[in-house]
Formats: C-alpha cells, sequence, structure tokens
C-alpha cells in the first residue's frame, strides 16, 4: 500500500527517539508528509543528524497540551497519528515516576481526546510495551491475556494501553496497539540500555556494564521492523475498521538473556573484553517475551533482518556515530587553536 502514504498527512509524536526517527525516514520514503512534535531538542539524534527535521514540518510543544494538540491535527488536516512519545527507561521511571505517568499517561488520553475531537483523524497507531502485561505466569505473554504492570514503567504502560482500548471501545476512535520487545537499532543515545552501552564501552576499550545479573530473558528487535510494522499496522486498520480496539504483538520470538545479548555484541565487533556484572537491577521483571502469532495470522507480519544482520548494521552506525563526533571535536580544538593563534 505505498500508494497509501502518498501526501498522506501524518503526525508522529516521539519522533526524535530512536523508532520515531526510524518510522520518519520510511514514512518520507514512502511518501508521506510528516509533521512531527518535538518537545526537547536533541541534536545528536539520527532525526536531526540525518537531516530529517529539514525534510518535515516540526512543532515545538508538549504532548500533554491539549489546545496544542487538538490545534495540531486540525490545522494540519491530519490522516494519521503515530504516537510514539514517552518515556521509556526503566530505571528513570523508578526514580521519577509522576514524570513518566505524565509523559506515558496523560499523554495518551490527550492525545486521543484530540483526535476524538477532530474529524480528519482516520488512523492512530499508539505505541504500548511487553511491559503492559507485568509479571506473567505464562510465557510467552499473548495478547489475549491481563495488563498487570507494578512498577511504574510497567504501570504507565498498563494504564495507556487500557486508556487507548477505553476510546475506542466506547467512543469508537480508530486506534490500534503495538506491544514490543526491546528496540535495539542505529540512533539509540540512552546509553544505560544495554545495546548502545555495551557498543559504546566496547569502541571505548572500556569493558561493558550488565546492571544485572545478566540472566533477565527479554526479547530484541531491530527498529526498522518495528517501524515498518507500525506502518504495516496503519495500512490495515485503514482497510479493516474492525481492528480499532485491537493489540498486537511484534516479536522475532527468539529472547535472549542479557548476557547473551551481550556475548554476541561482542563476538560481532571481535573483542575479547569480559562484562563486569553489578547484579543491581531493581523493580524489573526477570523474564519476558512475546508471542506474535496474531501479527503474523492478521497482518502477514514478520521480522526483515535477521538478528546477525540487525545487530552488524547497529554496531556499523555507531561506529560511524563516534567516528563523526571525534571528527567534529577535532575540527573544533583546531578551530580554536587558530582562533587563539591570531
Amino acid at each position: 500500500m505505498k500508494n497509501f502514504w502518498t501526501d498522506r498527512r501524518t503526525l508522529i509524536t516521539g519522533c526524535t527517539g530512536l523508532l520515531g526517527s526510524w518510522l520518519t525516514k520510511r514514512l518520507l520514503e514512502n511518501g508521506a508528509e510528516p509533521v512531527c512534535l518535538v518537545r526537547d531538542a536533541v541534536p545528536q539524534s539520527e532525526f536531526e543528524r540525518s537531516g530529517l527535521s529539514k525534510r518535515v514540518r516540526v512543532v515545538n510543544g508538549d504532548l500533554c497540551d491539549l489546545e496544542l494538540m487538538e490545534r495540531v491535527l486540525a490545522e494540519y488536516e491530519i490522516s494519521t497519528v503515530f504516537n510514539l512519545a514517552a518515556q521509556t527507561i526503566v530505571t528513570i521511571a523508578n526514580a521519577s515516576p509522576l514524570s513518566t505517568f505524565e509523559a506515558n499517561v496523560r499523554g495518551t488520553w490527550v492525545l486521543l481526546e484530540a483526535c476524538r475531537r477532530v474529524p480528519f483523524v482516520k488512523q492512530i497507531v499508539t505505541a504500548s510495551s511487553d511491559k503492559a502485561y507485568g509479571e506473567q505466569k505464562v510465557l510467552p505473554y499473548k495478547e489475549d491475556m491481563s495488563l498487570a504492570g507494578q512498577h511504574p514503567y510497567d504501570v504507565s504502560k498498563s494504564c495507556a494501553d487500557l486508556i487507548a482500548h477505553s476510546f475506542a471501545h466506547t467512543y469508537g476512535l480508530p486506534v490500534v496497539i503495538t506491544r514490543c520487545g526491546n528496540f535495539f537499532g542505529g540512533g539509540d543515545l540512552n546509553w544505560n540500555r544495554i545495546v548502545p552501552g555495551t557498543i559504546r564501552s566496547v569502541l571505548r576499550g572500556e569493558r561493558p556494564i550488565i546492571r544485572s545479573d545478566g540472566k533477565f530473558l527479554r526479547d530484541y528487535i531491530y527498529v526498522e521492523d518495528g517501524a515498518e510494522a507500525c506502518i504495516l499496522l496503519a495500512e490495515k486498520l485503514a482497510e479493516n475498521s474492525d481492528l480499532k480496539g485491537e493489540a498486537f504483538n511484534f516479536s522475532t520470538e527468539s529472547p535472549l538473556t542479557v548476557m547473551d545479548l551481550v556475548q554476541q555484541i561482542l563476538e560481532s565487533m571481535n573483542s575479547q573484553l569480559e562484562p563486569v556484572i553489578l547484579s543491581q537491577a531493581s523493580n524489573e521483571i526477570k523474564d519476558q517475551y512475546l508471542c506474535s502469532e496474531k501479527a503474523r495470522e492478521q497482518l502477514g507480519w514478520k521480522p526483515q533482518f535477521a538478528f546477525d544482520e540487525a545487530m552488524n548494521r547497529t554496531i556499523s552506525w555507531y561506529r560511524d556515530y563516534f567516528a563523526s563526533e571525534a571528527a567534529r571535536e577535532h575540527s573544533g580544538v583546531q578551530n580554536v587553536a587558530v582562533s587563539v593563534s591570531k
């Protein structure tokens, strides 16, 4: 349905984040006209570095501002909405639950209420998470399981997920929900996440840090596969309005322990460094991973990238990123030296 996106006015929240930047790029390639909500400028983000910010309409503001969101949807005649904006770091949520609830919960209901008031909006894809399920006794997680988050981040996702269901079933709002595992890929600048943190450590010649005991079991999904899942889900919703209110898991269905993930990164980078295991993780679910049978059968979705290829692409992105950062710093030092010598 590539023609579906031609000249299509599309709102993306969270566009400076990992998934948002890749989704924006794919939508531009498909001919869409993205409108991107930016709260804080992130000059190092893929959204800025790759020049995406110069190819889209940028609206500066906060997702929790109902008047702003209603204005943007109406004035730009938005047809499709991707709500990816969130506070996504578990450790930050544990330390600062109120800001996490504000962004993840209030931000969701504000945007959906704005969409309810503006007749142009035809499809809404909102990002939940595997964390919305909380800790379940049965694995893998399936979409018909209860949403039972207990810790701050998990609760924020459970709440946002239920709010989306409420708007769909009470008001008929055309909203669908994605539940994905842990994203990885080039452009993730949250260094306390295991993939970018490990790659950065190796490139610096430092031992990578594992906060947990290394035995936590997780899904890891490549960000370009995640972006394609969002696009496909919006297209399917346009074809079939009965999907509104539905949630879909997206997963490679090949969970890894944190230690196995780190070892694979080390092997891909030909590194002999040994990780430092802190065993300090708290208020986090031990094991969780998803079943994507529903997405396969109803959407025809499957990941396009094998894990090794995805990880090599990710490592290559960070090599280029740190090389360009080093070159920029060197250029800055040279310019300062020239200025001082004059």
